[in-house]
């Protein structure tokens, strides 16, 4: 039986090999794969119905071919967002006992901080450090509170980088996913340099195909759950919003090193609006929610 230390060591260089073979960098594959086995803990733990994962990493749960690096965990919290709370939940969930995975996750280094990013409740960042073999691992954990999601959260089980058990916890819609990035566009305005939303929602809409009755309600819930008002004159449309940020865009692009993503800002928007302002005139216009978007031809039915 392999001691815990050369296990690490074991695990390490397969995680090398795997960044070798798929040409990512070795960073981005150890940073993935540690929060992969964090979120394995917690589905292990007590806690794995508080906490819903959101964000980036959902990306890869849905098997999306194209996704974006991310080096940070996003969830929804169905706790308490008092800070002691949070902090001994995380404790507890760092505590679960994985020897297989060769990670090992410090809690003395958890540390807690408040964020706000335009939410009703305050948000939870919660920071630590963790090591595999003498590879050292930032973690950064974000958690929000107060959002709704529909279709409700299902059990979904994440992809593994190795053959280790895997995560199985709840998570976003990608109704909601998208709903809270449009909400995002517009609250937000000419003031936005989330490229990511607009990247994730043009990402979605030609890889999977969506039904429009529940695309609407998630909208709906979203914008009125954060008090935004949706009318058909959107900021993020105009061919002002679009020159303004195509600089943005195409440095995003350029970071994110992937040949298939349109350097044009403007093919991106008119993709989106295609996608999202049919639901827009649902609610503005009182039009017929479509029936359904085909993620192959880009149109609603």
């Amino acid at each position: 039986m392999k001691s815990p230390k050369n296990s690490a060591a074991s695990i390490r260089q397969r995680l090398l090999n795997h960044s070798k073979t798929n040409q990512k960098p070795f960073n981005e594959i150890l940073q993935y794969y540690a929060m992969e086995r964090f979120l394995y803990r917690l589905s292990l733990s007590q806690h794995k119905n508080k906490f819903i994962l959101k964000g980036a990493l959902m990306l890869r749960v849905w098997n999306a071919p194209e996704s974006r690096p991310t080096m940070d965990i996003d969830m929804l919290g169905k706790t308490s967002n008092d800070e002691i709370n949070i902090v001994q939940q995380m404790k507890e969930i760092l505590s679960v006992n994985v020897p297989e995975d060769g990670l090992v996750f410090d809690a003395t280094t958890l540390q807690a901080e408040r964020i706000k990013e335009d939410a009703d409740y305050h948000g939870i960042r919660i920071l630590f450090k963790g090591n595999l073999d003498t590879a050292k691992i930032h973690m950064q954990i974000d958690i929000g509170f107060g959002d709704v999601v529909y279709p409700v959260p299902e059990q979904s089980v994440m992809p593994t980088i190795l053959d280790l058990p895997a995560p199985e916890l709840f998570t976003y819609s990608r109704e909601t996913a998208i709903a809270e990035k449009f909400e995002a566009i517009i609250k937000l305005g000419s003031l936005n340099s989330r490229m990511k939303d607009f990247y994730d929602i043009w990402m979605l809409s030609r890889q999977f195909d969506f039904n429009g009755k529940e695309l609407s309600e998630a909208i709906r819930l979203t914008f009125e759950n954060r008090n935004t008002l949706l009318s058909d004159n959107i900021e993020a449309f105009s061919n002002q919003f679009i020159q303004l940020k195509q600089t943005q865009w195409l440095a995003f692009t350029k970071r994110l090193k992937q040949e298939y993503i349109p350097i044009q800002f403007q093919e991106i928007i008119s993709k989106i609006q295609a996608f999202l302002y049919p639901m827009v005139l649902t609610f503005s216009q009182q039009n017929p929610i479509p029936q359904k978007w085909c993620s192959i031809t880009c149109q609603w039915s």
